[in-house]
């Protein structure tokens, strides 16, 4: 039985967030290089739309389903997903492992103060682990400088919070330059981890409905909202397709 589920042509793995967890610290253990995409529908329809970007999502070890659509989508094409994995969630799950393992982490993206309290939070939540480095985000994804002083720094998880498409394109880009490491592109999780955004109440995160609150606190995100029914319509046609081929 696959253990992936293809909602358009992005392939997903069907497995709970523990799972997950043990999965990644598992390689974390065994210094296998991985390299994590957390996509929602916004990340799905742009990929239809980009192929270099679809090229960049296939080129990754695990493809975690972020986001109530996707789990609708998977529900719809009868070939359900065990849960909703939040990026941010698996972040902190994945620094909880770093502080158990003594591991290095490094954190890539933001605003100069932004990542700098973030260091400073996680530094005080988890003490056992080592920030073996930080640094913004305002640079060329492929500058070879900041590849270098992340390399340098010999990270075990790496953090990166350039936003997508960027930040999935710069682990691609460098991946390879990388002898062990988990890679994980991040989104605004920063923010979050320094305080300057609150995340939804936990009642809200159990009914799926992170993203009503945040469209609630964030007007300005209603646009990227309406790829939802866009990526439901989509889906809805490659089942009709499937059913009538």
């Amino acid at each position: 039985m696959s253990n992936k589920v293809n909602i358009l042509d992005v392939e997903f793995d069907k497995q709970t967030k523990a799972e997950t967890i043990d999965l990644l610290a598992s390689r974390l253990k065994d210094h296998k290089k991985t390299f994590i995409v957390t996509a929602n529908p916004e990340i799905v329809m742009y990929a239809q739309r980009d192929s270099d970007y679809m090229a960049t999502l296939r080129a990754a070890d695990y493809i975690i389903p972020d986001g109530a659509g996707i789990i609708m989508g998977a529900k719809l094409l009868k070939r359900p997903l065990p849960e909703r994995v939040a990026g941010f969630d698996l972040l902190k799950d994945l620094l909880a492992v770093a502080n158990c393992e003594y591991l290095n982490v490094f954190f890539l993206g933001a605003k100069e103060d932004v990542v700098r309290k973030a260091v400073t939070n996680v530094k005080q939540e988890y003490p056992n682990l080592h920030v073996c480095g930080y640094h913004h985000g305002y640079f060329d994804e492929k500058d070879e400088k900041v590849a270098e002083i992340v390399k340098k720094a010999e990270p075990d998880l790496v953090f990166v919070a350039l936003g997508f498409p960027k930040q999935e394109r710069w682990i691609k880009i460098h991946f390879p330059q990388f002898h062990k490491g988990v890679f994980m592109g991040v989104g605004g999780s920063f923010d979050v981890l320094a305080g300057e955004v609150k995340r939804a109440p936990l009642i809200w995160r159990k009914l799926n409905l992170e993203w009503l609150y945040r469209l609630i606190k964030q007007p300005s995100r209603w646009k990227r909202m309406a790829f939802l029914p866009l990526f439901m319509l989509k889906v809805f046609q490659t089942k009709k397709e499937r059913v009538n081929g």
